[in-house]
């Protein structure tokens, strides 16, 4: 057999297996005959074999009686389905005539040769493409899908710059987060990584015929992987972008653009294809012996399959790459594998007798270094025909041991799993036994006994009382009517105990008069508008006769049986927790922790079974933490963060892959040394001259970036300092030309010619000017009589100095008064602003100075000569006395916070008639802007949670307007809601998730739950369709900030009319639930 035929025959046999495993996951159907007849009928089609067995299933109901198989797979096939629980069913193929399935793989290597020689494309590559779209498709229909939003890069290359030597992330080109947490935990391999890195293809490729390279496009692929690595070595760039290597892998699997790809299947092509890169270079390097594939040696491994079928004992040894195992039905890891490695009545395994019944067992022979399970969180509903996910909670161990799975501790292992079945029959019937002590009764409701006993006591305990417990009530008159209600006659032992009731004469009769009526009428106790019982009213029933002696006895009794029954609860709790202690330490004796794996990554999965996003938190043992990888976000996380993520059951987001390396194989994470100077190899140096090459030109790109970056924000700069100079010019030559006319008021509009570039700041630049410059006029006039009144020196310096010193001292009040949101006084006076955010003391100086030196201030010769004083005293502050910059710096961060305050006002006024469309944007950038002011110092914004309080509810009320919408079924409603949540909502998801604060996570949750909630629900299919369309966009939303439009216009507001607009607009959520303030 030629080099070739044995490439394809091994190549046609994995197909068929693969085709057969794909089949079984996604129909749930274990009848491998069926499963062949399907193939078989739709001639490899996949789609077509799955309507099949949907119709067939149908049909015909399953069958109960369950078979156990052999391993059916040849050696060399190393992506099998071993150890679930829905694979139950076992193909066996030790007996002498061929079965069906060899049949079909011999059919199927005539079809895939076949096709291989007219198309170049193996049908593995097809199936696989096959086997994606149709597991998100629904109702069995192929689903057009739009190109997906891409986030946008920022167009600062300095929000892109990599800081020191943090990990690279790798940019979501397009529903590709998969491919991103999958090759994040390949990369933190070290081992991995300097395979890739190192790694040059073989010579002969080149000499291939077309077709044949078209087979060998994992060479380019390994080409671009390792340009991939390189880039995440050495890179400049925060994050990098995996475009070439991604779009070779989506031709290989020829699904559409936007199609979010299977993990698992695309993990297994990539190993698929590494496998044979590497399989390739070892032979050509090969001289005489058998050629070691490093991808071979570190994900694989081989178990033991030990069975009997039909009193036939069996023993095969298969390799494995990623093991599935089932989820449902089990608490942890170790529950899983336990399930995964025994199947059947495996008693007949190990006992003398060969009797008819079949089982089998896994036992490890040897396991790889890297260990990779794959949780199957996905089953097939086939009542509703579509893949449906599991959120079920799994815990595993961040450490796990491996030594109870091996081979060679297949006898201990047996004697431990029977003392643990043996326990766990005694552990159910002690549970048992607690039960009816902590649930207690015949009735529908139970309680626990203890408390039953405890109950009795007290009401037989409680004083008794001689009335009945209706007759004091009911004796009297309803509430609102003028007559009392009817009572039978009281009962002998109520006429006996009960003297105050027996009168005689007409007073007692009903119609005796109103004030003796009302003297007998008893208080109603009214417990919704009553907050205390009427003192008369026993708190609790009670006995009506109780003698002492009885009452002895009973207290006797009750306490007895109550002490008893602690006491034996007492015993059955502890015995019980003393089998759950012997169960958990069956496997901790020395000899069985030999084989220790510790959690190197493990991918999450959040969402449905047709759409979601992936990340990966991984551990990096140098900082001994772990990171979390989302997309070009890469963050130093927890263990407690990975648990609620990662263990299901809390919320849509779960594990479905978890990677353990060989703890006792440090050379798996550590990094290299160089051979001559022992000094560990990191960024540039671990990379051979190529890659060295490629990402030194990357470098300086992104470098040539940033330079051309800075030369645009200088110019820029300089073109606003020249505008802002001839404005300042053109102003102060109007003001000369018409002095006569009322100017704008602003602190600085009267500074001198020589700081004409400080004139006129943008905050007070008013429409209506005179309400302004009247309000600061009045303010500093009021100042300068009051100097005048009080200070004895009246030279105008003197009067200026006392002036200064008043309203410093009137605005110093301002700063320092403890006031409700609504009356913000650093709106009122910048100076109070100041003064919050300790500004220096030359800037608060010179601000007050160009208070005083306004043009406008009045025309009395008084006020006129301190107007000249204070400008005498602008003119003599030399340059180095105040910083203008730093001058400059602080009046723009005022300008800032007063745009901040009516971007906010404004989207609160939005927010509180309902305008949530409108109100969103400006809640948006008032947020960001305001978080900007804050990083700053603590007064320089306001307060974020109130800010963040209404952006996130005007999130929510946006989502619940589209959710009705798309509810309403109507093509323009349906249309009109997800252009909400595609142009509004979608994009400010990132806003709420960059901060991860508790609040935000949960609002995003409750968005993105309330749309997948309609995936279990019928629909029409132009809804489904679109619904299918839109839900990536909602789920894999990175932290990545997509740019928005420009801000919203806001009109410009004198300082009284704005003080006076916030103030009206924060007290209007003083009515708002206090969760909300």
């Amino acid at each position: 057999m030629t080099v070739e035929q044995n490439v394809l025959q091994q190549h046609s046999q994995k197909h068929q297996q693969t085709l057969l495993n794909q089949l079984r996951e996604v129909t749930g159907t274990t009848d491998v005959q069926l499963l062949q007849q399907a193939l078989q009928v739709s001639n490899g089609d996949l789609a077509e074999a799955v309507a099949f067995l949907t119709e067939k299933n149908a049909k015909v109901p399953q069958q109960d009686e369950t078979t156990y198989y052999q391993t059916s797979q040849v050696a060399s096939d190393r992506y099998i389905s071993v150890g679930s629980q829905a694979d139950t069913n076992v193909i066996d193929l030790t007996g002498d005539d061929k079965d069906d399935l060899q049949r079909a793989i011999a059919l199927s290597l005539e079809e895939s040769n076949r096709a291989f020689r007219e198309t170049g494309i193996t049908d593995e590559e097809q199936a696989i493409s096959r086997v994606l779209e149709a597991s998100i498709a629904e109702n069995k229909a192929s689903l057009k899908r739009t190109h997906t939003e891409v986030w946008s890069d920022s167009p600062n290359p300095y929000d892109r710059k990599r800081i020191d030597t943090c990990p690279v992330g790798l940019k979501n080109v397009g529903n590709t987060c998969w491919f991103s947490a999958v090759i994040q935990s390949l990369f933190n391999l070290l081992e991995f990584q300097r395979l890739v890195l190192n790694y040059s293809p073989p010579a002969q490729v080149h000499d291939l015929p077309r077709n044949q390279k078209q087979e060998h496009r994992n060479l380019p692929f390994m080409q671009e992987l390792r340009n991939l690595f390189s880039l995440m070595v050495g890179s400049k760039r925060k994050y990098v972008d995996p475009s070439r290597a991604v779009e070779i892998l989506k031709d290989a699997f020829k699904s559409s653009e936007s199609q979010q790809q299977d993990v698992s299947e695309f993990t297994h092509k990539l190993l698929d294809w590494l496998e044979d890169a590497f399989q390739m270079k070892a032979e050509e390097d090969r001289e005489g012996e058998k050629p070691k594939n490093p991808m071979v040696e570190l994900f694989y491994g081989r178990f033991l399959a030990v069975g009997v079928l039909e009193g036939k004992k069996f023993e095969n040894t298969e390799m494995f790459g990623q093991y599935p195992l089932q989820v449902n039905g089990f608490k942890d890891l170790h529950e899983c594998l336990e399930a995964a490695m025994i199947e059947g009545e495996i008693e007949s395994l190990h006992s003398a007798e060969n009797s008819a019944r079949s089982g089998q067992e896994h036992w490890f022979t040897e396991l790889p270094p890297v260990l990779t399970f794959e949780l199957s969180r996905f089953e097939f509903n086939q009542a509703l025909g579509r893949p449906e996910k599991i959120h079920n909670k799994l815990e595993f161990p961040s450490m796990l041991y491996m030594d109870r799975y091996m081979d060679r501790n297949r006898e201990i292992t047996r004697i431990k799993r029977e003392e643990i079945r043996r326990l766990k029959e005694h552990l159910t019937l002690l549970q048992q036994r607690l039960e009816r002590y902590l649930s207690y009764g015949s009735g529908p409701k139970r309680f626990p006994l203890a408390d039953v006993l405890q109950y009795a006591m007290e009401f037989a305990s409680s004083k008794p009382v001689c009335t009945s417990p209706v007759e004091d009530i009911d004796s009297s008159a309803p509430p609102g009517g003028t007559t009392g209600q009817l009572l039978p006659p009281p009962s002998t032992a109520e006429q006996d105990c009960s003297p105050a009731m027996e009168t005689s004469g007409p007073a007692s009769g009903l119609s005796a008069g109103p004030a003796v009526a009302q003297q007998q009428r008893v208080p109603i106790h009214k417990p919704f508008t009553q907050s205390r019982l009427p003192p008369d009213l026993p708190m609790h029933p009670a006995p009506r006769h109780i003698t002492e002696e009885e009452l002895r006895v009973l207290e006797g009794c009750l306490h007895r049986w109550r002490s008893e029954v602690e006491n034996d609860t007492r015993d059955l709790q502890g015995s019980i927790n003393r089998i759950h202690r012997t169960i958990d330490l069956m496997y901790s004796d020395k000899s069985m922790m030999q084989v220790p794996y510790r959690l190197h990554a493990v991918l999450v999965h959040e969402g449905q079974a047709n759409a979601g996003h992936y990340w990966a938190y991984i551990y990096d043992p140098h900082q001994r933490c772990w990171m979390k990888y989302n997309d070009i976000s890469v963050t130093k996380s927890s263990w407690e963060e990975l648990v609620r993520d990662s263990f299901g059951g809390y919320r849509n987001a779960s594990a479905y892959c978890l990677m353990y390396i060989n703890d006792k194989k440090p050379f798996l994470i550590e990094e290299e040394f160089d051979k001559e100077t022992g000094q560990i190899l990191s960024g540039m140096d671990k990379l051979p001259p190529d890659l060295k090459q490629y990402v030194k030109e990357d470098n300086e790109l992104f470098c040539k970036e940033i330079e051309e970056w800075d030369a645009l924000q200088a110019r820029k700069a300089q073109q606003e300092k020249l505008a802002l100079a001839t404005a300042a010019a053109s102003a102060a030559a109007s003001t000369s030309t018409s002095s006569s006319s009322p100017q704008p008021m602003s602190i600085e509009s009267s500074l001198p010619d020589n700081t004409a570039p400080q004139q006129d700041p943008e905050y007070m630049e008013q429409p209506s000017p005179t309400n302004d410059s009247k309000h600061l006029q009045e303010d500093t006039e009021r100042a300068i009589s009051r100097a005048a009144a009080e200070q004895e020196e009246r030279s105008p310096e003197a009067l200026l100095n006392a002036a200064i010193k008043l309203e410093y001292a009137r605005l110093l009040r301002f700063a320092q008064e403890d006031t409700p949101p609504e009356n913000d006084y650093r709106l009122q006076h910048i100076i109070v602003y100041f003064i919050q955010n300790q500004a220096p003391k030359k800037i608060l100086e010179r601000t007050l100075l160009t208070q005083f030196a306004d043009r406008n201030l009045a025309f009395d010769e008084r006020c006129k000569s301190i107007m000249n004083v204070a400008r005498a005293k602008l003119d003599l502050i030399k340059p180095d006395e105040v910083n203008m910059d730093e001058y400059e710096m602080w009046h723009q961060t005022y300008r800032n916070f007063r745009e901040t305050t009516i971007f906010m006002m404004s989207g609160l006024e939005h927010f509180q008639k309902s305008n949530y469309m409108e109100a969103l944007m400006y809640l948006i950038y008032s947020y960001q802007y305001n978080k900007e002011l804050l990083s700053k110092g603590l007064y320089r914004g306001h307060d974020e949670e109130i800010l963040g309080y209404y952006r996130r509810e005007c999130l929510l009320k946006l989502n619940e307007q589209a959710a009705t919408m798309f509810e309403s079924g109507e093509e323009a409603e349906v249309s009109t809601g997800l252009g909400i949540m595609n142009e509004l909502v979608v994009p400010c998801i990132p806003l709420l998730l960059i901060h991860d604060t508790e609040r935000d996570l949960l609002a995003v949750e409750d968005m993105r739950n309330r749309w997948c909630s309609y995936l279990g629900q019928e629909m029409e299919s132009n809804l489904q369709e679109k619904l299918t369309d839109f839900l990536p966009k909602l789920l894999d939303c990175s932290t990545e900030i997509k740019s928005f439009h420009d801000p919203p216009k806001v009109p410009a507001y004198s300082t009284l009319e704005l003080s006076e607009r916030f103030s009206r607009v924060m007290a209007a959520l003083g009515r708002v639930p206090t969760k909300a303030r």
